[in-house]
């Protein structure tokens, strides 16, 4: 029985669209994740996950300890839920409310960490938490700067860059009685983000190779120097580095204590543009042909799915199976309808499905209320997103 034959006899009883996760491919993902770490454990990145239930079979493997939010609301849900006594929000919040309810929750204080790297965020911390202990952790900017800083490779996030600055910066929070430095944290999005692979680009990905080896380097010097100052004046109980893309090299780095990693559990099409490593779809959507506009074109319902970043075609969904099929250059995925072209279409029939890949993992999961889980081709049982609970955090 070939991929797709598979999957539509585990899902022939349902109606599309619909997304499924394969847990045999999740499984494969997560052991590969595991190995590629070397070693070190792997803090689960819940939004490229998204699925509550998932996420409590990720963390039941060995390899896997602790997650990393995306917001404090979240994180404080998770937490009442149980699904883990360590949880770090990846990124700084400003949401007052949520603060007080932290500081307010001696278990959700112990359990929850809050991302930091300004005076500011210090300051609203200790007003909105009353001056009850939070736990904190610093934030540092793992970008690539070249030509004296003209140049710049990776997200824009911390203004935290130099060792003299973070030292700087964890001295000033050693002085607030209630906020507890526990940890720190590097997301290199110019290696972990940026596929070296890009197709039919070879010029590009030399240059995206040359760029990651340069900046891997200098990382592993600046975060080693950044540790030790840092590891001077406090008692860290982590340092967090990486992502589904750089996990080796992360892992390799003495002065990182874990890796943080969610997307190459559901493995998105984004992810094929890396040359060190592969990985099995796990999470897909399926949408039904509704109409045959041609002889080599048939409309699915829906599946204008785009995913966050750049605006360009990489982030629309990828037709996946039945092979060969292609959007049309002026429709693109639709809100309600999406066009697609090629020899495989003039197969298709009313009723019968498409199975797309989404670019970006967990975000998929604002798109559906549930998700069902698959192996072989077993329908397993049917699970919630985190939509389908009610919780839309972003």
């Amino acid at each position: 029985m070939n991929l797709r034959d598979r999957y539509d006899a585990a899902t022939g009883g349902l109606e599309a669209p619909f997304a499924v996760v394969d847990l045999a491919a999740l499984r494969a993902n997560a052991a590969a994740l595991v190995r590629r770490a070397a070693g070190k454990p792997i803090r689960v990145a819940s939004k490229s996950v998204r699925v509550r239930a998932v996420l409590e079979e990720v963390l039941a493997m060995d390899g896997f300890a602790g997650i990393m939010a995306f917001t404090l609301p979240e994180a404080l849900w998770l937490a009442r839920e149980g699904l883990s006594d360590d949880i770090l929000v990846a990124y700084p919040t400003a949401d007052r409310a949520a603060i007080a309810e932290l500081a307010a929750d001696p278990r959700a204080a112990r359990a929850i960490t809050l991302m930091v790297d300004s005076s500011e965020h210090l300051d609203m911390i200790e007003r909105a938490g009353g001056g009850r202990p939070v736990r904190v952790c610093i934030d540092i900017d793992a970008s690539y700067r070249t030509l004296g800083g003209r140049v710049r490779f990776g997200a824009l996030r911390s203004p935290l860059h130099t060792a003299a600055q973070v030292g700087a910066f964890a001295e000033e929070i050693l002085k607030r009685p209630s906020l507890a430095l526990v940890g720190l944290t590097a997301y290199e999005s110019q290696i972990a983000g940026v596929g070296d692979a890009p197709p039919g680009r070879p010029a590009r990905a030399r240059a995206i190779r040359a760029m990651q080896r340069r900046s891997r380097l200098e990382l592993a010097r600046r975060r080693a120097a950044i540790v030790r100052a840092v590891r001077d004046l406090a008692d860290l109980e982590f340092v967090n580095g990486g992502g589904t893309g750089s996990v080796e090299s992360t892992a390799a780095e003495r002065a990182v204590t874990e890796i943080a990693a969610g997307s190459g559990l559901y493995h998105p099409h984004l992810f094929d543009q890396y040359s060190g490593f592969t990985g099995r779809p796990a999470a897909l959507f399926a949408l039904p042909v509704v109409r045959r506009p041609g002889p080599d074109v048939v409309t699915c319902l829906g599946g204008g799915y785009l995913a966050s970043g750049p605006g360009d075609r990489v982030r629309l969904p990828q037709p996946y199976l039945p092979t060969g099929l292609s959007y049309h250059r002026d429709e693109g995925a639709g809100e309600v309808q999406t066009p697609l072209l090629g020899r495989a279409a003039a197969t298709l029939r009313i009723g019968d499905r498409v199975w797309f890949r989404h670019t970006k993992a967990g975000e998929l999961c604002e798109r559906f209320a549930d998700v069902h889980l698959i192996e072989g081709d077993r329908f397993v049982r049917t699970v919630p997103t985190y939509r389908g609970e009610g919780r839309t955090f972003l």
